[in-house]
């Protein structure tokens, strides 16, 4: 009698018509199964999308109505509006024709671990919130850790470990963080504007943003200029009069972020002379692999973090090229206490023996926010049900297309490769008519907007020693040869337009 009594109530309460009670088993199974089925249809019919979304800015409030629906509405009408009004406003980020930016890799794996992690709904800051989710944290980043070859120093057993953060913008945060108020610990809080901060001028705007927030003043982050002369990257003689220069000038300077494969060019700072510098002046030495941390689980690609030993910190995004589902990025350090001392909070309400009796690891004092996903989840299924070898087998395979595309490139007298290829990214540009340096950017600009738009392709640009360089980054998990062959198809056809316009259409 009990049990009808409380159906009865729940179909008061959540409408005889709704279907859907907050959480009920069978009610997940059924439409689980609904949902699991159209994110299916969807990778199966990816390729009939445009890459890049081609709606007008504003377009979906014209298509949905003012407010919220007071009353429930069917998966199905979900369904398809979802078909008909949200996905036109998608650009494709798993399309195997998507070349921008870097891949942000899905898997059948990465979204298994997903959908568990967001089944569990656990929020664990601390160790007693879920004791599974920090523990296979700290043995699943071992795992990587020891993939990619790191210092023992940034394993969990001694005195450092690793964090799963929301992104590489939020690691090189945290590390200025800690890096900043240990300096301050030794020379006084009132010294935070001498604080001195370095990269090359080809780091990430994270850097930039970090130093924001952690108070630095903007003058005081110095980004040194890298050129062709150094293939973009860092010189360590750059580096050093600098920070001579600023010590001199009574300045204290305290944080480097190196990079392992640019956002522009996939340029590799030399680490060993760089940590040299660091170590002699007592600067926190972080490495922002973000992109190309993921090949380094490749032997052949590994010397590119050779001199990782000197550095304090280490980051690499799962997400970019790891088949690992957005959000993962992986931060290692040597040091956890100082991440601690800077970020840790302990009010009553958060107390227990264990944290007390400092007998585990709390991930909320190592990171910004308190709360904190089971991301380890996907990481974990993406390592066992894929394996090494196939995941070193991925990489290789998109480093292989890239090469290929290069190659394509280079056979063709109208364009010039930028900057060397080192993993699966192409700078490259399309020469000007009668080699007119002043019209070569406008008409790159103009190859890259006639290109995107065609929906076939999606490729995006930087700037490069001044020259406006396009970029097709290979790396997503359904590119094939063919779609790297039609990409570069498309790229000619344009050019020989607009080429055509000023009587250069040559060899396509």
């Amino acid at each position: 009698m009990g049990d009808i009594r409380r159906l009865h109530n729940e179909r008061v309460i959540y409408g005889k018509e709704s279907g859907l009670r907050p959480m009920d088993a069978e009610q997940l199974r059924e439409n689980g199964h609904k949902m699991v089925d159209f994110i299916a249809d969807y990778y199966k019919s990816i390729e009939n999308f445009p890459v890049l979304s081609q709606v007008e800015p504003g377009y979906l409030r014209e298509l949905l109505p003012d407010s919220a629906p007071n009353q429930p509405e069917s998966l199905q009408q979900v369904f398809d509006d979802l078909q008909a009004k949200i996905l036109p406003g998608v650009t494709h980020w798993q399309s195997p024709n998507f070349f921008a930016y870097y891949p942000s890799n899905s898997s059948t794996a990465g979204f298994l671990g997903e959908m568990l992690s967001a089944g569990l709904n656990i929020v664990g800051f601390s160790w007693i919130t879920s004791p599974a989710a920090t523990e296979l944290e700290m043995i699943v980043l071992d795992w990587l850790a020891k993939l990619l070859n790191l210092p023992d120093d940034f394993l969990s057993a001694g005195n450092g470990g690793g964090v799963i953060q929301g992104t590489a913008s939020e690691a090189v945060l945290v590390v200025l963080l800690a890096a900043r108020d240990r300096v301050l610990r030794t020379v006084g809080k009132t010294a935070l504007e001498k604080l001195v901060v370095y990269g090359s001028d080809q780091t990430h705007s994270a850097l930039q943003k970090a130093c924001q927030i952690g108070g630095i003043h903007p003058e005081n982050c110095k980004l040194l200029k890298a050129d062709s002369s150094t293939g973009y990257a860092l010189s360590p003689d750059l580096l050093s009069e600098a920070v001579s220069h600023d010590i001199t000038n009574g300045l204290i300077p305290f944080f480097l972020c190196a990079n392992v494969g640019t956002t522009s060019s996939t340029a590799v700072d030399p680490l060993l002379e760089l940590g040299k510098v660091t170590k002699s002046n007592g600067i926190w030495f972080h490495v922002d692999a973000a992109y190309a941390g993921s090949a380094c689980v490749c032997p052949e690609y590994r010397h590119y973090i050779d001199g990782v030993e000197e550095a304090d910190s280490f980051n690499m995004n799962a997400h970019k090229w790891f088949l690992t589902n957005f959000d993962c990025s992986v931060l290692w350090v040597k040091d956890r206490n100082a991440l601690v001392q800077a970020l840790s909070t302990n009010p009553v309400f958060l107390k227990n023996k264990a944290s007390d009796a400092n007998m585990v690891v709390d991930y909320k004092d190592w990171q910004v926010p308190l709360g904190r996903r089971f991301r380890s989840l996907k990481l974990w299924m993406v390592l066992r049900l894929y394996g090494v070898e196939n995941l070193q087998r991925y990489i290789r395979n998109h480093i292989k297309l890239a090469k290929q595309f290069e190659e394509l490139v280079a056979q063709d007298p109208r364009f010039e490769i930028v900057a060397p290829r080192k993993f699966a990214l192409v700078c490259f540009r399309l020469l000007p008519p009668h080699r007119n340096e002043d019209f070569s950017n406008k008409l790159n600009h103009n190859l890259l907007d006639t290109v995107n738009s065609t929906g076939k392709v999606y490729i995006s640009h930087t700037a490069l020693s001044g020259k406006y360089t396009l970029r097709l980054a290979v790396g997503a998990p359904l590119t094939e040869e063919r779609h790297v062959n039609a990409a570069w198809k498309v790229i000619q056809e344009k050019a020989s337009v607009l080429l055509s316009e000023f009587g250069m259409n040559g060899v396509s």
